[in-house]
């Protein structure tokens, strides 16, 4: 059988944009047995690659270590287990670290014995490009679908590119901490993010949905995150009139997956459960923080609505913003946000009833 590495870090967000790019490789290597090189989640809040691709098919197995260790005895680790698997090809999926790290990478999975590499982030790899006629970046997917082109290509807004394979039983959990509000629509929020630089403010959602619910008086609200997000969704969701749905740390990643896509709105900061929501086809009205490029980390998909500032330290790439106390997302008004809520909705709608007719 042959043998597949990918070579993917990040957490759950970074790991479901690459789903176009891992379909690919699986229609290239069906019968291979594919294992992703991942890295040991730095915190508790940020889910590890393999908690969105269990049961997916389009891993079989991992191999993990500590994001930037040195170590010798780890890194030894690293290659007894690359070699132990003996792969034939390996797929580099990691978002660029400057040629000088990634010829290093390449010189490192050599000596463990790859002899193909496909992907390396280099020349016009090296960085998503810009695109004048929509006036945004490359998504990162597509620059990743880039990577893998000798493999084959796909169209990375064709959502079929985007699916996770969720199981029945993902499924049917979904429907079980639903039951509470099972004869209602939903709203969706996931106020919670790892990175500081990503907070919108805890405030500044309790006020969103508050005034959100005077427009959605029979929708329910359920709130979506790790554990450590239950508090500042409960606090974020006091002003919800209908009936409110916690599930932070209730459900996994995969089954929040599934919870989502009953959802016809989601509101959140960039995050894993943004990027969770619309593969699902959720419209989604998003508070963006400008620490990377306009269009670089949006939602799959179409029919969401984003409010990002450019501020004259935009692309910073800061996990926390001091200096500067989050300029680009402060400047962000609650009036902005209901705008955006309304018009993604409202885009949703009309999707809705062009499917029923």
């Amino acid at each position: 059988m042959k043998r597949v590495l990918i070579y993917r870090l990040g957490s759950l967000g970074d790991t479901v944009v690459a789903l176009p790019a891992l379909h690919v490789i699986e229609r290239a290597f069906p019968a291979a047995q594919r294992v992703m090189l991942t890295n040991v989640p730095v915190q508790s809040k940020a889910p590890a690659a393999w908690s969105g691709l269990e049961g997916s098919g389009l891993v079989h197995g991992y191999i993990s270590y500590p994001t930037g260790t040195r170590n010798f005895a780890e890194l030894a680790g690293v290659w007894r287990g690359i070699r132990r698997i003996r792969p034939e090809v390996l797929i580099y999926l990691t978002a660029p670290r400057g040629e000088q790290t990634v010829r290093r990478d390449a010189q490192f999975f050599r000596f463990c014995g790859v002899r193909h590499i496909v992907g390396l982030p280099v020349g016009d790899l090296e960085e998503c490009r810009f695109l004048p006629e929509k006036d945004l970046w490359e998504a990162e997917a597509a620059r990743l679908l880039r990577c893998v082109r000798p493999l084959g290509e796909v169209e990375v807004d064709d959502l079929r590119w985007w699916d996770l394979r969720l199981t029945e039983s993902e499924k049917r959990k979904a429907c079980e901490v639903l039951t509470a509000v099972v004869d209602r629509p939903i709203v969706a929020c996931g106020p919670g993010t790892k990175m500081q630089a990503k907070d919108w403010g805890q405030e500044n959602w309790r006020t969103l949905l508050a005034r959100l619910s005077g427009e959605f008086p029979h929708h329910a609200l359920v709130l979506v995150g790790a554990e450590e997000d239950a508090a500042v969704s409960e606090y974020a969701a006091a002003g919800w009139r209908g009936p409110v749905v916690n599930l932070c740390g209730t459900v996994t990643s995969r089954e929040t997956a599934a919870v989502l896509r009953n959802a016809e709105l989601f509101l959140g900061p960039d995050s894993g459960p943004m990027h969770l929501a619309a593969i699902g086809g959720v419209p989604c009205a998003i508070a963006f923080a400008a620490r990377d490029y306009r269009g670089k980390w949006y939602p799959a998909g179409t029919g969401h609505s984003i409010v990002y500032h450019t501020v004259e330290c935009a692309h910073c790439r800061l996990e926390t913003c001091v200096v500067n106390r989050q300029k680009c997302l402060t400047s962000i008004t609650t009036d902005e946000m209901f705008a955006a809520a309304m018009v993604a909705w409202n885009q949703g709608r009309g999707a809705r009833v062009s499917q029923r007719t």
